[in-house]
């Protein structure tokens, strides 16, 4: 883009930076500091799971039993190992995302403009800053176009302030916002030594709150934590009682606490979370923080802007009203004379460095279409900028010879409201506007007013205006717009239209995009002006609201969260920013959308493209549909575990200690990484997006869901204990038993993992969706059981034999009987899901 920036502005030189950068340090409120990779290890070794297997190592050193206390160092360093890899994979999700999240500021370096990250700017800097945009640093102005800056994060005041290089406060502020035009400063603070800075840096201490969904797990944790002390010490008291032997009964406490203590849940949240927010920016979704990827799946209403986000952005000059003839014009008459005053007021009632599409537009036609080219020869002397309900914008130019161009254009009533018309004049203009806006065209009137001094109205509407006539643009629906909202629509989410167009445009833009609408437009004014109860109906009934402004797209985000939905708020303007912020998840556009719609936003979608949500959105059911399966396959295997380390102590059975850390630590060693690594794997199932969402106030499991968990884990712990009793009568030794047992755990661990895929379709049908992780994991585990069961060194660690084949076939068929019924059950759900159709 051409800045028109004069030539005598060249910049720091690289050299100049590093010596700025070393007196004056980063543009950063505070010094942040990284986490190290020794901090993350200090926080790994803080784990419960961790310190229970240091007192287990600990314990076998004291009874001399170097074997045990190696294997538990060993396992120590690989339970360290997974879980630093996990947390090391997710803090560089999560930089990386931070990286794309860093804003960037135009600085003019070398006499180049270049784009920077914002913590790079250094005290004498020439930044660039424009309409739209978040200023980032204190400097004074050095050049200046038509700027104004709201700076009520300083102040407390709403209104625009006008400056330049002459004003007498020439300064500008970190934090402050760029209403119009354009303006060059150099910067004098940055960091903690601006005006915001100085302020206080209470924003630093604000915590992130926990999701519900984490609080929930979180919570969880804690309950089986308690359980698992408390069992721990029954079992040790009980135990002591019973043999006296002190140290046994200190292991088999540890041992159940160990298979009581569910550490991979969080380990596995963070995990999902991080690397779905990281795969989502592979897909071009930035995500401020990980937490939000939950609440993604929960949308239940989008609200979206019309232009650039459901139509091109292209505005195509399409046609021409010239009030005076009352003739409509074709493209291919605008170089008609009857044209000239219409477009050349069209022109002049736009910015000087055009940026929004329209006045891009209106400047490329008069160039093609008027001679001589003045724009050189006027000058921007005042302007009234983009205000109003419904908006209108005047601009004042004045040449050398003081010749005054006064233009104002705006929405057709806005224009018609302020000219000098009749009652009948304005119904004639009307009914233009009406047809034109039943075919989808974005209508702009256009005005000229006249005016000697410089005594300027306060308000544009002061002028007594001429109109002139209309300007039509087409702005078509983005290509396969319609598929985009036919996905959401199936996945039980409504759509909401909140744009500053005219109900007439929208309505055909709507019908054009395949947007669901039974009910009349809503008005901005009537936002306003309509009480609170019947504000909840309208937002929820209406479809669309046209000509709305900041406050009217606020309130409407607002009614919806009190009616209880979950409201994705599309924005990319300034006036977006409250809606963003209010809105559960603000989403801004990467492309078009200003700096202040991005730092409202929770996400942004870094290509415009409205499918990316819809991709958002699948990802946010994926992962928490995983993070549920996880949970679940946790619990229903660490049942069959508690319960076969506890019930043979505690029933007297003829070997009570069948389990020992070793194995316990094996099998957590086997979970830990199926139900992270694998789980988070998992692909979306196909019925997915068909669903209605889920309420964000769901417990991530509800009483039906954990009955089910705790129904396949007591029947897999049924077939385990069967095996343990029909071992013993076949008058089997406890190596033999153990080995019987243990590899019958071990498979129903991994018919689990694969069973559990879908809770709804056959374990056949979830082979489909490819996941090579959990293939690659199964045939590990398999090899690692076999080199228990049958390398002699390694079946004496563990206590076992080596088993026949045939035993072999009876812990694999105990195993597949135990948690293949599932298979039943989810036949039985299909089935009756078909016949209520």
């Amino acid at each position: 883009m051409n800045y028109n920036i004069p030539q005598d502005l060249k910049g720091l030189t690289e050299a100049e930076v590093l010596v700025s950068r070393k007196k004056y340090g980063y543009n950063r409120l505070e010094a942040v500091k990284k986490e190290s990779w020794l901090d993350l290890l200090i926080g790994i070794l803080k784990e419960p799971m961790l310190l229970l297997l240091i007192c287990v190592s600990f314990v076998y050193v004291l009874t001399g039993d170097y074997g045990e206390a190696l294997f538990m160092l060993a396992a120590i360093i690989a339970v360290t190992a997974i879980s630093f890899y996990q947390d090391n994979r997710s803090k560089k999700a999560l930089e990386e995302l931070e990286k794309l999240n860093e804003p960037l500021s135009k600085v003019i370096r070398d006499s180049k403009i270049v784009n920077i990250p914002t913590f790079e700017i250094a005290v004498g800097d020439l930044c660039i800053t424009e309409e739209g945009n978040l200023i980032n640093a204190d400097g004074r102005i050095v050049h200046s176009n038509d700027f104004s800056v709201n700076e009520s994060s300083l102040t407390g005041e709403s209104f625009s302030v006008f400056k330049d290089s002459q004003s007498e406060d020439n300064g500008v502020y970190s934090g402050t916002i760029t209403v119009s035009g354009l303006a060059v400063f150099e910067v004098e603070n940055i960091g903690k030594e601006t005006k915001v800075g100085r302020i206080g840096q209470s924003i630093l201490d604000i915590k992130t709150e926990a999701s519900p969904l984490q609080i929930q797990i979180r919570n969880f944790v804690k309950s089986m934590a308690v359980i698992g002390i408390i069992i721990f010490l029954a079992v040790c008291i009980f135990s002591y009682v019973k043999t006296g032997d002190f140290v046994t009964s200190l292991l088999s406490g540890l041992t159940l606490a160990m298979s009581v203590l569910p550490e991979e849940i969080p380990v596995a949240f963070t995990t999902f979370m991080a690397l779905g927010a990281w795969k989502l920016m592979r897909e071009g979704i930035i995500i401020k923080k990980s937490s939000i990827v939950e609440t993604l799946g929960s949308v239940t209403v989008i609200c979206t802007d019309k232009t650039g986000t459901i139509t091109e952005n292209a505005m195509q000059l399409k046609y021409l009203y010239d009030y005076h003839s009352d003739k409509i014009y074709q493209e291919t008459e605008f170089e008609t004379n009857q044209l000239n005053e219409l477009i050349d007021y069209a022109m002049w009632s736009s910015e000087p460095v055009p940026f929004d599409p329209m006045e891009v537009t209106l400047h490329k036609v008069y160039e093609q279409t008027q001679r001589p080219d003045r724009r050189r020869d006027y000058q921007l002397v005042h302007e009234y900028p983009l205000e109003g309900k419904p908006p209108m914008m005047t601009h004042l130019f004045e040449n050398s010879q003081k010749n005054r161009m006064i233009a104002a254009k705006g929405a057709p009533e806005a224009i018609i409201a302020v000219s000098n018309l009749s009652e009948d004049e304005k119904n004639k203009i009307r009914k233009v506007i009406k047809d034109f806006g039943e075919q989808g065209y974005r209508v702009l009137g256009v005005a000229k007013s006249q005016f000697e001094g410089n005594n300027f109205p306060d308000k544009q509407q002061d002028f007594i205006f001429d109109f002139l006539g209309l300007t039509v643009f087409y702005d078509p629906p983005k290509k396969g717009i319609k598929d985009v909202f036919r996905h959401i629509y199936e996945a039980g989410i409504k759509v909401k239209v909140i744009t500053g167009d005219n109900a007439d445009t929208t309505k055909a833009i709507a019908l054009q995009a395949g947007i669901k609408n039974n009910a009349p437009a809503i008005n901005g004014n009537e936002i306003t002006t309509t009480s609170e109860q019947d504000l909840l109906k309208l937002s929820e009934n209406a479809t669309l609201f046209t000509r709305m402004f900041p406050e009217a797209k606020l309130e409407v985000v607002k009614a919806l969260k009190k009616q209880g939905h979950i409201v994705a708020m599309l924005g990319d303007g300034v006036n977006d920013g409250p809606a963003l912020k209010a809105a559960h998840i603000g989403v801004a556009m990467g492309n078009k959308g200003t700096e202040i719609a991005k730092s409202a936003a929770a996400l942004v979608i870094t290509n415009d493209d409205l499918d990316k949500l819809v991709t958002g959105i699948a990802a946010g059911r994926r992962i928490y549909a995983n993070i549920k399966k996880a949970v679940q396959y946790i619990i229903s295997i660490h049942i069959p575990i508690i319960l076969t380390v506890s019930l043979p102590l505690f029933l007297g059975w003829v070997f009570p200690h069948i389990f020992t850390p070793v194995h316990v630590i094996f099998l957590e060693l086997v979970m830990g990484p199926t139900c992270s690594i694998v789980y988070e794997n998992e692909p979306i199932e196909k019925n997915a997006m068909q669903k209605p969402p889920r309420a964000l106030t769901d417990t991530f499991l509800n009483w039906r869901e954990l009955t089910l968990s705790i129904i396949q884990g007591l029947v897999i712990t049924a077939g385990i204990l069967w095996m343990y009793q029909n071992s013993v009568d076949c008058g089997n030794d406890e190596t033999k038993t153990r080995a019987l047992v243990f590899s019958t755990l071990i498979f129903s661990n991994i018919l689990l993992s694969f069973v559990n895929r879908s809770f709804y379709y056959s374990v056949v049908e979830s082979f489909k969706n490819r996941n090579l992780l959990l293939t690659g994991i199964s045939v590990v585990v398999l090899l690692l059981l076999l080199v228990i069961l049958y390398l002699a060194p390694v079946s004496k660690f563990f206590s076992v034999t080596s088993l026949s084949l045939k035993e072999l076939g009876w812990a694999l068929l105990t195993a597949s009987v135990c948690v293949l019924w599932f298979e039943i059950y989810k036949f039985g759900k299909r089935l009756y899901k078909k016949k209520n159709k």
